[in-house]
């Protein structure tokens, strides 16, 4: 029984000396595979270094070829021909961007040269808006608008903040300007332009509406009549359009006034900014 035991021990411990000889052998080898992989990613590393480098010292060498070939074509020691055929259209345009900057500097009257040909584009203005003048082209004057009508402005342009209409008892937007005056009196076009339309607006009642230059336009509202023009008829400043009322449904309730706005690119602007006097 003794033998037999010392013998099970004996195999049990063959049993362990095996299993850590595998052990540490598999280790080892990892440790070698390892070892192996790093050299080689090492020697990868090295190899791109030296291209890098190699692309470097080309790169160098081209801009140094690059900049002796421009050189080359300031100096006129080569053509352009040859330059487009050695490195190309982007080289040649560099050369010549390069050639045209030294070649301005070594001048050194760059000054003198814009001064004098400002003074030339002077001259030339000049000397076309006579030749316009002989030619008898006519020039646009700038639009002066006339007040319609006279009298007090009883409320104000208010496109962008509200003010209280007394009518519809509310807070609203108001797109023109009310000019105060008595029933029948004579309202006046603000400027030269065609009548466009003569017309019964459901809010500012019957409205005559003015187109001028420059895309502006005039309306006159809240009119008595309008019999004095008609639609596409060519007026002058300060002819008579038709007479103040009480047509306008919006502002039924507001003293006897006349509507007025005016349009820049059919936008109402204020007419206080564009009003001036006769």
């Amino acid at each position: 029984m003794r033998r037999d035991s010392r013998r099970g021990k004996n195999r049990e411990n063959e049993k362990n000396f095996e299993n850590k000889f595998l052990i540490s052998g598999s280790i080892v080898l990892v440790l070698i595979a390892t070892i192996i992989i790093c050299i080689v990613l090492y020697a990868k590393q090295i190899n791109s270094k030296s291209n890098s480098g190699m692309t470097a010292e080309k790169l160098s060498s081209l801009t140094k070829t690059n900049t002796m070939q421009g050189n080359n074509i300031i100096t006129g020691e080569t053509n352009t021909e040859s330059a487009s055929s050695s490195i190309g259209k982007s080289v040649e345009q560099s050369a010549n961007s390069t050639s045209n900057e030294i070649n301005n500097k070594s001048t050194g009257n760059n000054v003198a040269s814009n001064s004098t040909t400002s003074n030339n584009k002077k001259k030339s203005s000049k000397s076309n808006s006579k030749a316009t003048e002989e030619k008898g082209e006519v020039v646009k004057k700038e639009i002066n608008f006339i007040q319609p009508v006279e009298g007090e402005i009883i409320k104000e342009f208010a496109k962008d903040n509200l003010v209280y209409s007394t009518t519809l008892e509310e807070w609203v937007t108001h797109l023109g300007v009310d000019i105060k005056a008595d029933k029948t009196t004579v309202v006046k076009a603000a400027a030269d332009g065609v009548v466009r339309s003569i017309k019964n607006d459901p809010r500012y009642g019957l409205t005559v509406v003015i187109n001028h230059d420059d895309q502006y336009q005039t309306v006159y509202s809240n009119l008595l009549t309008a019999e004095f023009v008609v639609e596409g008829e060519s007026i002058t400043q300060g002819q008579t359009i038709g007479t103040v009322g009480n047509t306008a449904v919006f502002e039924v309730s507001d003293e006897s006034h006349l509507h007025f706005e005016i349009l820049k690119d059919s936008v109402q602007v204020d007419p206080n900014i564009y009003i001036k006097g006769d």
